[in-house]
């Protein structure tokens, strides 16, 4: 297995400045993105990916949780990914999904033990050193809380939007505000709000009860301006099938499962839609000087 450090090079280059430099492959980035650790997002970004996808996009996922990559097991993947010239590596596909994660590069049970210049190194290798193949939406799974990967993402990439992933009660709520007061003090626009876990189906009796709490995502959409893209419940079936590498979009296709995850990202291309129209009508609005 290639050791993790030997993939960085050994003195990181000082930053000159933020810079947002497109990536060649991808036409829009997306970062999903939690305040707080557990909440399901890696969960989501994988079966949004499906999602996408499955209304004809062409999708990728960027594992950007370098201290705890998750997505080669949710995707199903092993291995590690080709490099024919020794520098730019090619995903590894799962799903049809086209995917990067630190966790091909190193043992599943090794700790990334790295400090804040060696992560920014890495997380901005993986993006441009990964040979995409013409996505229309590259899914970054970022790590929880607000730290240096959140900082490097707003400074160097080009992201499109970013979506916030909680849970209804109230703790998760709270790191889940400050994340996304951070994209917007980093002028990250904030597509929207998910709500996972928001209500409990027993299996046995069919019973629904909202065991983490009720309207807490809706209210922290309305303070914050945003949208609530939608609420996804808690069900074994999401969970099985994260733990196995068979999402709930592969395995259940046709599942109110599947089609809440569906809507939600339907809502999220339409977002992008109506701000890149809005983009359009800014450039357009600005006159033109003629000089005579």
């Amino acid at each position: 297995m290639t050791n993790p450090v030997s993939y960085l090079p050994a003195h990181p280059q000082a930053r000159s400045g933020p810079e947002h430099k497109a990536v060649p492959g991808v036409k829009h980035l997306i970062a999903v993105a939690s305040g707080k650790g557990g909440v399901g997002k890696s969960t989501t970004t994988t079966n949004l990916a499906l999602a996408l996808a499955s209304s004809g996009a062409r999708v990728g996922v960027l594992d950007a949780d370098l201290y705890g990559p998750s997505q080669p097991r949710m995707l199903g993947l092993k291995g590690m990914p080709d490099s024919p010239d020794g520098k730019i590596l090619e995903p590894m596909i799962g799903h049809g999904i086209q995917t990067m994660s630190i966790g091909f590069l190193v043992d599943e049970e090794s700790p990334i033990i790295w400090r804040g210049p060696m992560i920014t190194q890495a997380l901005t290798r993986l993006v441009y050193e990964t040979r995409w193949d013409n996505l229309d939406y590259l899914i970054v799974d970022l790590p929880p809380g607000t730290g240096d990967i959140h900082l490097t993402m707003a400074q160097r990439l080009p992201v499109s939007g970013a979506v916030i992933v909680t849970t209804p009660q109230d703790i998760a709520l709270l790191d889940a505000r400050k994340g996304l007061r951070m994209f917007e003090k980093v002028n990250v626009p904030v597509i929207g709000i998910i709500e996972n876990m928001s209500t409990h189906v027993c299996t046995q009796c069919g019973h629904e009860e909202h065991i983490f709490g009720e309207g807490g995502a809706k209210k922290m959409a309305e303070e914050a301006g945003t949208e609530l893209l939608g609420e996804l419940p808690l069900d074994i079936r999401i969970r099985t099938g994260s733990d196995s590498g068979q999402p709930i979009l592969v395995t259940s296709p046709d599942s109110s499962l599947a089609a809440a995850y569906q809507s939600i990202a339907t809502r999220i291309v339409s977002a992008i839609s109506a701000m890149e129209a809005g983009d359009e009508s800014a450039a357009q609005a600005v006159p033109t000087i003629v000089m005579e």
